[in-house]
C-alpha cells in the first residue's frame, strides 16, 4: 500500500524559500516515478516537477524553472521541492504524486492521469 505524506507548507513571504517533502512507507518507492502538482482556488490542479525513478532525469514546469528543484533520496523514501523565490501567484496546495510506471517524456509526466497515488496535500501561502 502507497501512502504518501507531504510536509513542509506554510506562510512565506514573497522571496522567500520553502522545502516541501513526501514520504512514502511503500516498499517499492525507489520504483516509481515521482511527482508534484498544485491546485490554486478556483484553478486547475497543475503540474509543477517531476523525477524519474532513479533521479537521473527531472522535469520542471516552465513556471517554475530555475526556481524550483525537485529531487528524491530513495533510501529515506522521500521525493523534495525546494522553492525558492517565490511568488505570490505559487500560492496552492501542492500534493504530492506516485506513477507506478517510470517517467516517459515531459508531457507524460506532467499528466494527473500518468499517477496511481496522491498525497492529501500541504498548503503553501505566499504573501505580497
Amino acid at each position: 500500500q502507497v501512502q504518501l505524506v507531504e510536509s513542509g507548507g506554510g506562510l512565506v513571504q514573497a522571496g522567500g524559500s520553502l522545502r516541501l517533502s513526501c514520504a512514502d512507507s511503500g516498499r517499492t518507492f525507489s520504483m516509481y516515478c515521482m511527482g508534484w502538482f498544485r491546485q490554486a482556488p478556483g484553478k486547475e490542479r497543475e503540474f509543477v516537477a517531476g523525477i524519474t525513478w532513479r533521479g537521473g532525469r527531472t522535469f520542471h514546469a516552465d513556471s517554475v524553472k530555475g526556481r524550483f528543484t525537485i529531487s528524491r533520496d530513495n533510501a529515506k523514501n522521500t521525493v523534495d521541492l525546494q522553492m525558492n523565490s517565490l511568488k505570490p501567484e505559487d500560492t496552492a496546495v501542492y500534493y504530492c504524486a506516485a506513477d507506478k510506471n517510470d517517467c516517459g517524456d515531459y508531457h507524460y509526466t506532467s499528466l494527473i492521469a500518468s499517477y496511481d497515488y496522491w498525497g492529501q496535500g500541504t498548503q503553501v501561502t505566499v504573501s505580497s
